[in-house]
């Protein structure tokens, strides 16, 4: 049976994105625009739009719809922002943050998923978007953003995050322990890192970011 995408897309704006409080109409066109079913494995194109976290390889996945929809307004990006992603995973938010802000470094652990991103984003209409095979345990960006999003879950946010934030800069991150986890923006005033939550949901985590297991004997 097909499908007729750009009613899904609709909907899924109206029904899934716009009711968890998304009214941001920047947010809200750019995931009219940006194809979502283009980003989403084949396998599971058909869910492109559904209220689901869609699995990707290496035991990652896309953030629901809805998720994605408050993260990308919470970052409160202008055209003059420049951006980094922890997590490139699909593409598809790093395609959202392409769109919205003047330049974006994507960073993944998985050199498949960064491979697949370029070959994506090679028909010149994402010139402004970076992409690199790095592990957040040791990346040392080099430099500051006005936004920095962590698409998966942390344990806790790694502290050295937040110095890759500009004054003024916003930083998105779902952290905590599941099924209760929070999310966080963190805004940059002068030295001062303000948290403010958000609201409580429940992601996969990052990899090598998820709570070490603890055995009782």
């Amino acid at each position: 049976m097909s499908i007729d995408f750009e009613q899904a897309r609709f909907a899924m704006i109206e029904q899934q994105v716009r009711p968890w409080e998304v009214l941001d109409p920047r947010v809200l066109d750019v995931m009219h625009t940006i194809k979502r079913e283009d980003f989403v494995p084949p396998r599971h194109r058909k869910l492109a739009f559904a209220d689901l976290v869609l699995p990707l390889e290496h035991g990652e996945s896309m953030m629901k719809p809805n998720l994605e929809g408050r993260m990308l307004q919470a970052l409160d990006l202008v055209p003059e922002d420049s951006v980094l992603e922890i997590g490139t995973g699909s593409g598809f938010i790093t395609a959202c943050l392409g769109h919205l802000a003047r330049a974006v470094v994507s960073i993944d652990v998985h050199a498949d998923f960064i491979e697949r991103a370029r070959v994506r984003f090679a028909d010149g209409a994402h010139t402004n978007i970076s992409l690199r095979h790095a592990d957040l345990t040791s990346f040392k960006p080099g430099c500051q953003f006005d936004a920095v999003c962590f698409t998966g879950a942390v344990t806790e946010l790694p502290p050295r995050a937040l110095s890759w934030l500009r004054p003024g800069g916003r930083l998105f991150a779902v952290r905590g322990h599941a099924p209760a986890q929070e999310a966080v923006r963190w805004l940059r005033r002068g030295d001062a890192f303000e948290p403010l939550s958000l609201f409580e949901t429940e992601l996969p985590y990052l990899h090598g970011f998820a709570p070490t297991p603890h055995f009782v004997l």
